[in-house]
């Protein structure tokens, strides 16, 4: 059955009302009909088995079933991501979401690139958010992780003290990733990633000094695009769900 991201305000007693790049899509590109059924989840974890009543400018359906309660990771996992150069952190939020996040933090950086305005950055926000509402979609999760608006670097630091581990990534000296990982079980994680020209010496002490582990990936040096889903990859598998049964 298809499965499409709606929002919880979508659904108001019993029905659900699609918006129209939805409706575009259900109508126009699959061309479903009045009486088809469909998969709705709307984000915060609810799957909404819905008939189709009306197919046009506005799709509308009514529930006929619902459920709760899917396997998301035991990990809560805290992207900061310092904000990066083009539409790469539109990768950044897909390949995240896929790989379980729960929330994304674009971060400003003494070395970003791109300075937005603040309607900008709320455009922005928007933007990476329709994201990972497809990702979620395109890898089942009926949970979307939150992307908020990009803040200074200085504010983004204040999310380790509400994690169990916080671990700042960086490409010059310091102690490998595994190093840092414990033997017992983790329930968050805020992971720090820095921007293509990496984080400045007072920025890694200032998040040292905030309670963040700073790591490194060995003798590898990735791209700040590749360098956050391949940290949370690690994370899944060795504290999350990722490859296990149910997963």
């Amino acid at each position: 059955m298809r499965r499409f991201a709606i929002t919880p305000d979508a659904v108001s007693d019993g029905r659900v009302t699609f918006d129209a790049p939805q409706s575009r899509h259900l109508a126009r590109a699959l061309r479903l009909r009045p009486g088809d059924t469909i998969i709705a989840s709307d984000g915060s974890g609810r799957d909404y088995t819905v008939r189709l009543d009306a197919v046009g400018a506005r799709v509308t359906g009514t529930v006929i079933g619902e459920a709760s309660g899917a396997a998301e990771s035991p990990l809560a996992i805290t992207l900061v991501q310092a904000l990066p150069k083009a539409d790469k952190m539109d990768l950044i939020v897909r390949a995240a979401t896929e790989l379980g996040v729960a929330a994304v933090q674009p971060a400003l950086t003494a070395r970003t690139v791109v300075r937005l305005s603040a309607s900008a950055a709320l455009e922005r926000a928007a933007r990476w958010q329709r994201v990972a509402r497809e990702a979620a979609k395109q890898s089942r999760r009926r949970v979307v992780p939150v992307v908020a608006a990009p803040a200074p670097l200085a504010a983004c630091l204040e999310t380790a003290g509400n994690t169990d581990l916080a671990l700042c990534l960086w490409e010059a000296d310091a102690p490998p990733l595994a190093r840092a990982l414990p033997d017992h079980p983790v329930r968050s994680v805020a992971l720090l990633i820095g921007p293509e020209g990496g984080l400045e010496a007072a920025e890694v002490e200032s998040a040292r000094g905030a309670g963040w582990q700073v790591v490194s990936l060995g003798t590898r040096v990735l791209r700040t695009e590749t360098a956050g889903p391949a940290v949370i990859a690690v994370l899944q598998a060795r504290f999350g769900d990722l490859g296990r049964d149910g997963g």
